[in-house]
């Protein structure tokens, strides 16, 4: 079995929640657009952290995703995410810091084996939306190996991967420093079955400089873009086809920096840890109710 085919298979199993795959390749089916992304007129701030208060993530607002340390995780990943452990994830500085470090968390319980930590913070539990405006403000890990993520994924767990939706407001793959992924995964568009709908946008001084990453999401379309410009758009069919349109249902918000998978297939340099993802502020809008 080759190496796609094997992540493919392990993508298509069933998922406990918080566990789903992201991107393993960039994918064939480009939804390519140029357009201006902004808070639409009239919608209101809901939700957010501004991370002004120092020590570790605030857990009124983020909890720890730790479900799969012992088995591994999807993707060929290589990373153990840690919790509440400040060398993987602290507040500092007015803002949130995701370190992915070359190191054995050699006394944890559920160790897995693996040489690198991490840390997978998500809402789920705590807060999610059905559409909105998301905006995270980031400075990305760099370096190959390294694969930081800003993404979110639905909350119905009676659904599998990919049917309950996924939505890749940024990805960024070390090996390819400055190149951001937007991305949408359901049953019918997918890269298990070479059909998901992506594009790409380079932005240079993303490893070294704060940018905007945003998601304009509503009940006809997904935009995804940076700094004020969309640049990925994926349309409602207005089918009523769950397969194709799983997004009239709450997502809630994931922030990891991954070892390995994707961000690996021009190997890892050591040199690349620690690899820091840090983030200024996330920011949540939402159209009033009523």
């Amino acid at each position: 079995m080759t190496r796609r085919a094997a992540l493919a298979l392990a993508a298509s199993a069933v998922l406990p929640a918080g566990a789903a795959a992201q991107t393993v390749a960039p994918p064939p089916t480009p939804a390519s657009t140029d357009e201006p992304i902004a808070v639409p007129e009239g919608y209101v701030q809901v939700w957010g952290d501004e991370f002004d208060k120092p020590g570790l993530p605030d857990p009124a607002k983020w909890r720890y995703d730790t479900s799969r340390n012992k088995d591994g995780w999807w993707n060929n990943e290589l990373q153990y995410y840690a919790a509440g452990r400040t060398e993987n994830s602290r507040v500092e500085g007015g803002m949130l810091t995701i370190e992915a470090r070359r190191e054995r968390p050699e006394g944890a319980a559920d160790h897995g084996g693996q040489d690198y930590t991490s840390a997978k913070l998500f809402t789920r539990g705590v807060a999610d939306w059905t559409y909105g405006f998301i905006e995270v403000r980031a400075k990305l890990a760099c370096g190959k190996g390294s694969w930081p993520a800003i993404w979110m994924l639905g909350i119905d767990e009676s659904a599998d991967w990919p049917g309950l939706g996924e939505i890749d407001i940024m990805e960024h793959v070390g090996q390819t420093p400055g190149t951001v992924h937007g991305s949408v995964h359901t049953k019918a568009y997918n890269h298990v079955i070479k059909t998901q709908k992506t594009a790409q946008r380079v932005v240079p001084d993303a490893c070294t400089a704060f940018h905007n990453y945003q998601l304009d999401w509503n009940a006809d379309r997904i935009l995804i873009g940076v700094d004020g410009k969309a640049f990925m758009r994926f349309d409602n069919d207005k089918k009523d086809d769950h397969d194709t349109w799983p997004f009239a249902s709450p997502q809630y918000l994931i922030l990891n920096v991954a070892v390995g998978g994707w961000g690996a297939d021009e190997g890892i340099d050591a040199a690349t840890f620690p690899a820091r993802m840090t983030i200024d502020y996330v920011r949540v809008w939402q159209k009033p109710k009523g």
